[in-house]
């Protein structure tokens, strides 16, 4: 039976955001195989975190740049390491190689977050993002390196994965393509979906403190929204998510349909009553869990080629609802699929194929699990032909552990 330890960038929070539904999965398929399983994270605790003490989980808090972990990690000393992103992995990679030098060490990068961001700062200084914005970013190389110094890396979108390949020439064995992982939508469960006739009003989820968000909030609704409203002035927008600051909240304005109700305590009720989802994302990257949400609770969506990157092939599939990147274009296609009921039935249809065909649990979690257990075989082997992530390895040794030794001691001294 193996040993996994997790050391969380935030504890998970699966009611606020895709990054905690994605953990509770992985932590879901461990749990399958009888595994031991230690969670950790040097984040504060949360209001929405999950209770892990309601499982067979061991919970552990843990400090950044503190020697405490050295004595933790040679006392428990897993079989196997997940960081959960790689700012985790720079923070605990080193003394995990250190300490623990046979535990098989897994990135799970969430999404690339160097795609994020520089796409992110392409957005806000108003010039086109390109691969060469990427390759000189320094939030990229130091993403690259974790990947890397890890012996696999989770990659949840296979863009993500071709952009890996493609671009950094990142050999396939230190990658693995896992997404999402859901039960297949069946015919009962569609039976008790609300139909159309009785849904009513668009919906939009999302934590605000993730920047793609919070911007696609404020598109809603100094430039969408008006559109929509204006031709359907008896519909609402219900905006959920967790952790609204000010700024959002001030945007509440019933008088124009326009509702930011905040934290959902249960988004798949949310989701399954209203008619349309929408989701104008100008930036981003991996899978967006509001649109895999919606499909799985029958609820079509608009949103942008950002939005659906990842998550469906357009040569194959359609869209559950419409792809649109033009904003007067888009709030007509919002439009349209809410008055037409045909329209409608067909997206929810095209919803189900894409969860069906691209998100199966079954489909992605053995081969996951046999390529662990074929790395746990011939892990020297596997670390001898990535080279440079030996490389990486060597001098994270000496120029990360040398820094964060300073930290601790400079802590010390205050």
């Amino acid at each position: 039976m193996n040993h996994i330890l997790i050391i969380g960038f935030v504890w998970p929070e699966p009611n606020s955001s895709a990054a905690g539904s994605r953990m509770m999965q992985l932590i879901a398929l461990f749990e399958a195989q009888n595994w031991k399983i230690t969670f950790t994270s040097p984040a504060a605790e949360t209001e929405h975190m999950v209770n892990l003490e309601n499982t067979n989980i061991s919970k552990v808090a843990i400090a950044l740049n503190n020697s405490s972990f050295d004595n933790f990690i040679k006392k428990l000393q897993p079989d196997i390491v997940i960081f959960d992103r790689f700012m985790t992995e720079e923070q605990f990679g080193w003394r995990v190689a250190k300490h623990c030098p046979n535990a098989l060490k897994i990135l799970n990068t969430e999404d690339l977050h160097s795609l994020r961001k520089t796409r992110q700062e392409s957005f806000k200084s108003n010039i086109t993002f390109n691969n060469d914005t990427l390759l000189s970013s320094d939030i990229t190389k130091r993403e690259i390196a974790s990947i890397y110094r890890c012996d696999l890396s989770l990659i949840i979108s296979d863009f993500e994965i071709k952009l890996l390949k493609d671009i950094f020439k990142i050999n396939e064995n230190l990658l693995f393509y896992l997404p999402f992982l859901f039960d297949p939508i069946t015919t009962e469960i569609k039976k008790r979906w609300l139909e159309y006739k009785n849904r009513k009003h668009f919906v939009t989820i999302g934590n605000f403190r993730h920047e793609p968000n919070w911007n696609s909030v404020l598109y809603l609704k100094e430039v969408i929204w008006p559109l929509i409203r204006k031709e359907l002035p008896e519909t609402e927008l219900h905006i959920y998510g967790a952790y609204p600051p000010p700024k959002a909240t001030q945007l509440h304005h019933p008088a124009e349909g326009f509702h930011i109700k905040g934290w959902a305590k249960d988004a798949t009720e949310i989701m399954s009553q209203a008619r349309v989802c929408l989701a104008p994302l100008r930036f981003g990257a991996g899978i967006k869990g509001k649109l895999a949400e919606a499909m799985l609770c029958g609820t079509p969506s608009v949103t942008t080629s950002i939005g659906s990157e990842g998550m469906f092939d357009d040569e194959e599939t359609d869209w559950n609802g419409f792809v649109i990147d033009d904003p007067s274009k888009f709030a007509k296609a919002a439009i349209r699929l809410y008055n037409n009921k045909s329209l409608w039935q067909q997206s929810q249809q095209n919803g189900i194929e894409i969860i069906n065909t691209r998100f199966q649990k079954e489909k992605f979690s053995n081969p996951f699990l046999d390529q662990v257990s074929k790395l746990q075989k011939n892990l020297n082997k596997h670390r001898t032909e990535n080279f440079i992530g030996s490389i990486l390895q060597h001098h994270t040794l000496r120029s990360t552990e040398f820094m964060s030794r300073w930290i601790e001691e400079k802590n010390k001294a205050k």
